[in-house]
């Protein structure tokens, strides 16, 4: 007999698009969606992308990829339009998940290097929102997951343009959630705690003066990883979270309540 709970998160026959999808925790939350059986089309700046859906789809999982530059309005909007002809013309769930990070202090913080990351992790994912929702819109179904942060709460150092982004993320969504939730289309966040990917190397290692700071405050005593971040994208994403909209769910190990 089939379990009714366990019924709510299984996605076949759903259509998504994963940005960020190459690497990190888009990678993982990409590869989530799929071991939940829906369909995935994974974006990625550089041909890399097309080895990376190669690689899912050899082992068994339904996976597309779109090669795409968040930063170029024309890029993203082509992007899109390739991924619905893929998805076969509808989309169910995204996930944005793609991110740049730059770091100076905030009296030289260049303005090329503010655009550039306000570009990626704000104006992007709401281009995005809008185009998809726009067909969630209509047909009165879908689930959105914007990836907020740990900044989304508190500014951090050296990164004005990461924090301001990304507490836009925050109430872009609740925004959307506003305005969607009674149209059948769920807006979420997720707030993932100190990770370790590639852009938090450098944080993430022992001889840094911050790092035994940062450990000692989660209690879980360790950093996250994608297989964290898995749970909260399958279920913002499945029909378990039906009635959750507007929502920022932390995946931090407890950070936040220290």
């Amino acid at each position: 007999m089939r379990n009714p709970i366990l019924s709510q998160f299984d996605l076949t026959g759903k259509k998504a698009l994963v940005t960020g999808g190459t690497r990190g925790l888009g990678w993982s939350m990409a590869e989530g969606l799929m071991e939940a059986r829906a369909e995935v089309v994974i974006w990625g700046s550089t041909a890399k992308v097309e080895d990376v859906a190669q690689a899912f789809c050899q082992r068994g999982l339904a996976c597309h990829s779109v090669a795409a530059n968040l930063a170029d309005r024309a890029s993203l909007e082509d992007g899109f339009q390739r991924s619905l002809a893929l998805l076969g013309g509808d989309i169910d769930i995204l996930v944005n998940a793609a991110g740049v990070q730059r770091r100076h202090p905030s009296e030289e913080f260049p303005m090329s290097d503010w655009d550039d990351v306000l570009a990626v992790d704000l104006t992007a994912p709401f281009r995005l929102c809008q185009l998809a929702g726009k067909i969630m819109l209509a047909k009165g179904y879908g689930k959105i997951i914007n990836i907020a942060s740990m900044n989304s709460y508190f500014g951090g150092l050296t990164i004005p343009a990461y924090a301001a982004a990304k507490g836009g993320i925050v109430q872009m969504s609740r925004t959307l959630s506003n305005e969607w939730a009674g149209r059948g289309v769920n807006v979420n966040a997720i707030a993932p705690g100190y990770m370790a990917t590639e852009m938090t190397a450098a944080l993430n290692d022992p001889a840094n003066p911050r790092y035994q700071g940062i450990i000692d405050r989660i209690p879980a005593h360790r950093w996250g990883t994608g297989e964290d971040m898995k749970g909260a994208c399958v279920f913002l994403a499945s029909d378990a979270s039906a009635y959750l909209s507007g929502a920022v769910i932390p995946v931090d190990g407890g950070y936040l309540g220290c």
